[in-house]
Parts: structure tokens; C-alpha cells; sequence
């Protein structure tokens, strides 16, 4: 089979590893791709590739490709509208390169592997290893569609790995004998046959579990420590519908799922921006939670956040294209305490942080 000529992020062996699988029978070598020049992009943290009459990439030539290596591969980058063509190597070697169509990226400046390995390699494996679970399952094109949620499910697991809770509980062994993905679009569910040790030392017995897969999100309520008075978000929420409750509306704090790479402090300034145009001052966290552990991954980052709350700035927000429709409310933080104790607030997070607030509260009204 004719080698391909890698010239991006599948130079990275992680990366190659986890689209294609087994990769000891591929020679990998180095190559010479003359008439082409490698550039960042405007649109993500990956590189594209141009014609440069000038120009000389050097890539990675992977030789003793089998069928089913270049089936995986073809999945892998189908789902990202690449397609391979011929090319001719500065040796003279004939290869073969996975190239985006004309247009397709904006170029802008130098890229470099080693800083893009160290920045999101560890993403980008991550979101490889759920996009080649679909392989023979789904086609690239729906790959496509679900891959900005992918990204943000797999910057959830990195994040996992710096949670702050777990001191004082069982380090017990969990042995996973199956996972079943049975679902997956914007969420994922999966299911589970597993085993646990219990407290005893001894394993359960084999029992089926499902988790309900969600990115990370980050929750913050705007605070006026002058006014003293909050800003709360209102809009149309699915689990309340889907229990058939008589109010689909709700009262929230401005929240939002993590972009990949993002820190939730810099989620937090974006969603205040995004759903109520407010620039936020200090941000003072909360708590680091998830909201439903028995049945769910999703884990929320919730801060109160300064702000200046005149009442100009009260409306109608959010994101058109992520088809928001978002009503601001200002309130006196005593009004959303009472919410509270009357068990008229249905949000967990906001109760969470309003009763963070009233312990904190002085403190935050204080002259610095």
C-alpha cells in the first residue's frame, strides 16, 4: 500500500496510537513534502496545510499501512472533511497525504507539534479515543456534528484529574467488566456491567449501572455588593418539562459548559458577557460539585461574581446560534434569600450559592 505523509497532529504518536490502535507493524519515518508550507489557524488549536512553491514540510511517513488501518484513519479524518490525495515526496517516493479542501481553514502564523502536544495533546487523544468508539457505528458526517461536545466531554475527564474532593473516603478497587454506549448526541449515556469493593474489602456482585454523560459547566451569580442585590437568569429548561412540571421557566445563575482549555473562572467572565453582558470583578468560588453523582458526570464550578447591577441592565440575552433565549432579573439579595427559605427556588446551584452568600455576605459588603 502506497505510505502516508502525515504533516499535522497525527505526527503525534498518542494521537496515531489512538485512532489507529495497533500501530507496531507501521514503519514510522521521517519526509520531505516539498510545494507546501504548514500553518496555524484561526479556528482551532490545529494546523493546516497550503501550497508554497517555495515551501518544504517535514512530516511523518507511515509505511506498511494495512487496510484496516487506513479504514480507521479515513473514519478519523473523514469526520473532519479531510480527504486523501497524491503526493510526491522531496526523494521522489510517491505518498499519499490527508488534506483539507481548499479554503476550509483560515492560516494564520507558524504552528509548532511540540507546543501543540504539550498545550492539547492530551485533549486531542482524549476526544480521538471517544471518536474511534463510534467507528462502524456512526457515519464521520454525524462524527462532525457531535465533535464540539466530544472535545468538551474529554477536557471534563482532564479536569477530573485535579479534583479537590475524596479525602477520608474508600481508595477502593472498581473493575469494569463491560461499557455499553447506548445513546450519544449533544449527551452520551452509557451503561456499565461492574463490580466494586465494598467497605468489608470483598467485591459486589456483577451489577448494570448508567451514567448520564455531560461537559463540565461553570455557574456564577453576579453580585452588587452596593445595591445588594443579584442578578439571576430565567429561561425554558428540558428536565422540568420532561417531569411535566407546571413551570418550564426557570431562575438560574448565569452558567455554561467549559470550552476545551478554558478554566472555569474564564467560563464564568464568558457566560456573564454572553447571557446578561456583564463584565465581572472578583470572582469568589463557591464550591466544586457534581449535581447528581449517582446517575451522572456532570460537575459544576460555581463562584459569585462582583458586579455593578444599576437597573439599566435588566433585558434579553443570550446566544442566537446556540439558540438561547434568556430573560435577566435583578433582585435584592434579602427577596432571593426568602426564594430560598420558601422552597420557591427549584435550582439547586442557586440555593447552594445564596446560602453561601448570606454566610459571606458582610464580608463581601466590607470596604477593602
Amino acid at each position: 500500500m502506497t505510505p502516508l505523509f502525515f504533516f499535522g497532529t497525527l505526527r503525534h504518536p498518542a494521537l496515531i496510537d489512538a485512532v489507529v490502535g495497533d500501530t507496531g507493524h507501521i514503519d514510522l519515518g521521517t519526509a520531505i513534502l516539498p510545494g507546501y508550507s504548514v500553518h496555524a489557524v484561526a479556528e482551532g488549536p490545529f494546523p493546516t496545510i497550503v501550497e508554497d512553491h517555495a515551501g518544504a514540510v517535514e512530516g511523518v511517513l507511515a509505511e506498511g499501512v494495512t487496510a484496516v488501518d487506513l479504514a480507521r484513519l479515513d473514519y478519523y479524518e473523514g469526520a473532519f472533511g479531510y480527504v486523501l490525495i497524491d503526493v510526491t515526496l522531496a526523494d521522489g517516493r510517491a505518498a499519499r497525504a490527508y488534506m483539507p479542501p481548499a479554503g476550509m481553514w483560515t492560516a494564520q502564523g507558524g504552528w509548532s507539534l511540540d507546543d501543540w502536544a504539550r498545550d492539547w495533546g492530551p485533549l486531542s487523544v482524549t476526544a480521538a479515543q471517544e471518536v474511534m468508539s463510534y467507528f462502524g457505528i456512526k457515519p464521520p458526517s454525524e462524527i462532525a456534528g457531535m465533535f464540539p461536545m466530544i472535545r468538551a466531554r474529554a477536557w471534563s475527564r482532564l479536569n477530573a484529574r485535579a479534583s479537590r474532593h475524596g479525602a477520608g473516603t474508600l481508595n477502593g478497587k472498581v473493575e469494569v467488566a463491560a461499557r455499553r454506549r447506548v445513546y450519544a448526541n449533544y449527551f452520551a449515556l452509557d451503561e456499565y456491567d461492574l463490580q466494586h469493593e465494598r467497605f468489608d474489602g470483598k467485591m459486589t456482585d456483577t451489577v448494570t449501572r448508567a451514567v448520564f454523560l455531560a461537559a463540565d459547566a461553570t455557574l456564577v451569580l453576579p453580585y452588587d455588593p452596593v445595591r445588594d442585590r443579584v442578578l439571576l437568569v430565567e429561561q425554558m429548561r428540558m428536565g422540568p418539562m420532561a417531569r411535566a412540571d407546571a413551570s418550564c421557566w426557570q431562575l438560574e445563575p448565569v452558567a455554561g459548559r467549559l470550552d476545551p482549555g478554558e478554566t472555569a473562572e474564564e467560563a464564568a467572565r464568558r457566560e456573564a458577557m454572553e447571557e446578561a453582558g456583564l463584565q465581572l470583578g472578583d470572582l469568589h468560588p463557591v464550591g466544586e460539585t457534581y449535581t447528581s453523582p449517582g446517575n451522572s458526570s456532570e460537575f459544576y464550578y460555581t463562584f459569585v461574581g462582583l458586579a455593578d447591577l444599576p437597573d439599566a441592565v435588566a433585558g434579553i440575552g443570550g446566544l442566537e446560534e446556540e439558540h438561547e433565549d434568556i430573560r435577566t432579573h435583578l433582585m435584592s439579595f434579602d427577596t432571593l434569600l426568602e426564594l430560598c427559605d420558601s422552597r420557591r427556588i427549584a435550582n439547586t446551584p442557586l440555593a447552594l450559592i445564596a446560602y453561601w452568600l448570606a454566610r459571606h455576605r458582610d464580608r463581601l459588603r466590607s470596604p477593602s
